[in-house]
């Protein structure tokens, strides 16, 4: 009974205090539980703690009974450079004059604290249930001075609108899981991934004129939205020192940002991509594990994130009618981002019987095109390059401490002027992370 209260209670403070601000790779977090983190992610053939199913579900049986809980400080620093931007979203030429090039800083919220939390428990020898909680991830952007700074050779509201602009995105995911053993060397799991958003976003009042609603697409508060999906794993020893692993995650059909129906595709459209992945894990010796990972990230099968801005240029709202390419038509414009493939390669080295030494490194690229830059000054996602360390403290109690370190390098992203999406913006972000958990076997 006292364990089924720590965990009602630990799952409601992941709900409550989950403002969970990634944007690593695109806006998915680079991995899911501190030790899998300090190893750039891996862990579809390398399940290490109860937050195993936000990578692959048929790890949790592999874990036994543990509960694991964690912490981590993520430092987003993110930036928006002009050259000759227009006034408005409607001049889609470039302007000439004073003050028509700067560089501006996103980091108003400049720095995060993400919870995570596991529950796993064995049914039998062969089977588990458990729970895991986790960010899947986020954007936030806040520019303190992008509209009020002059741009052009005289006065005016800026190039998005007026006041503080930016976009605050969370997401939180709640991952019941049942995994099996149906072999001595075969695990399958399922996950039913129950997700929440909230999103905010503020001073962007100039798109209004290109929006099948103009009242829902800027400065209307915090809206939320929820919906499920499935992620399905297997994990397979194809020796006593190699497994495989495979896993898919559906797209996570959401219900609908209404507060922004007249700036999302689709009325308001914000479902969470598909993702699918393969990995590799390799005991090469006693003390050592390699392990590799392959994730897909079918970001432009999602309308709002997928669709181009470009899509503006066919958006005619005269006579009072409404247009399917225009903000919040059912093609409306988006970010334009394309696929993601990530390339994962992490390292365990156990150095004595209570400390393992962890390291990462990942890349990828980045999702924004040169030509959708404009729109994604509100998520400048456009990191690629991972390198992550770790460790693990056993203590006298067989309990475990562990440390994660991320630091993603910075990537410059410098838009064209010949289209509407591009129009001289640049995009440009690092990003570091620390993180603690604890864990321990039941």
């Amino acid at each position: 009974m006292k364990i089924k209260k720590i965990v009602a209670s630990l799952l409601a403070a992941g709900v409550m205090v989950s403002p969970l601000a990634h944007a690593t790779n695109g806006y998915f977090a680079h991995g899911y539980g501190t030790k899998a983190k300090g190893m750039a992610g891996v862990g579809i053939a390398l399940p290490q703690d109860s937050l195993a199913a936000a990578t692959n579900p048929a790890g949790m049986v592999m874990v036994g009974d543990r509960i694991d809980f964690g912490v981590e400080l993520f430092r987003p620093v993110r930036s928006t450079s002009t050259t000759g931007v227009a006034t408005t979203p409607f001049a889609m030429i470039p302007l000439t004059g004073p003050n028509t090039s700067a560089e501006y800083s996103g980091n108003g919220d400049a720095s995060f604290l993400i919870p995570e939390f596991g529950y796993n428990k064995m049914i039998g020898s062969n089977s588990s249930f458990g729970v895991s909680v986790y960010g899947n991830g986020g954007m936030n952007t806040s520019y303190g001075d992008l509209n009020a700074r002059t741009i052009g050779p005289g006065p005016g509201l800026g190039v998005f609108g007026s006041g503080k602009a930016g976009v605050d995105l969370s997401q939180l995911f709640i991952a019941p899981t049942y995994s099996t053993m149906i072999t001595p060397d075969n695990a399958l799991g399922v996950s039913l991934n129950i997700a929440y958003q909230a999103i905010s976003v503020y001073g962007f009042q100039n798109f209004a004129g290109l929006s099948n609603t103009p009242t829902a697409v800027s400065n209307t508060g915090y809206d939320s939205s929820n919906g499920w999906g499935l992620k399905l794993g297997w994990i397979g020893k194809i020796t006593p020192d190699v497994s495989l692993g495979a896993t898919y995650q559906t797209k996570t059909k959401m219900s609908k940002f209404s507060k922004y129906g007249g700036l999302f595709a689709e009325q308001g459209g914000f479902d969470i991509p598909e993702t699918y992945g393969i990995g590799i894990t390799a005991k090469t010796t006693p003390d050592l594990t390699l392990a590799a990972d392959i994730q897909q990230i079918n970001y432009s099968k999602v309308p709002t994130l997928g669709n181009s801005i470009n899509n503006l240029a066919s958006c005619n709202l005269f006579g009072g009618t409404t247009s399917t390419t225009c903000l919040g038509g059912s093609n409306g414009a988006g970010f334009g981002w394309r696929d993601m493939t990530v390339f994962k390669l992490g390292a365990s080295y156990a150095y004595s019987q209570n400390l393992t030494l962890r390291g990462g490194l990942s890349t990828t690229r980045q999702p924004i095109p040169t030509n959708e830059t404009f729109f994604n000054v509100m998520a400048p996602g456009v990191v690629e390059n991972h390198l992550t360390l770790g460790a693990t403290w056993t203590l006298a109690s067989k309990s475990e401490l562990t440390v994660g370190y991320m630091h993603a390098f910075q990537k410059t992203v410098n838009g064209t002027n010949t289209t509407i999406g591009g129009n001289g913006v640049g995009l440009k972000m690092y990003e570091d992370s620390i993180g603690i958990a604890f864990g321990w076997k039941m």
